[in-house]
């Protein structure tokens, strides 16, 4: 089961985010993602991928999320 979607995203000044068209975006964002890595979770899963492979697959991507503040190396 997904969890719900967060009530507080933390801003870089430790404070929540408040904006509501940034909350709309970030909990459109946050249900958009949640559904396609379950789609792709059930796909691997009943093609005979180990679950705990496949969780590992997605740690390791979102591990290696570049971001956009700081440049390409």
């Amino acid at each position: 089961m997904i969890p719900p979607v967060p009530t507080a995203w933390p801003g870089l000044d430790g404070n929540a985010v408040g904006c509501r068209e940034k909350l709309k975006m970030l909990a459109e964002n946050y249900a958009e993602v949640s559904q396609v890595l379950q789609d792709a979770f059930e796909d691997a899963v009943l093609m005979g991928v180990d679950e705990a492979a496949m969780r590992k697959i997605f740690a390791d991507i979102v591990a290696g999320l570049h971001s956009p503040k700081r440049p390409v190396a």
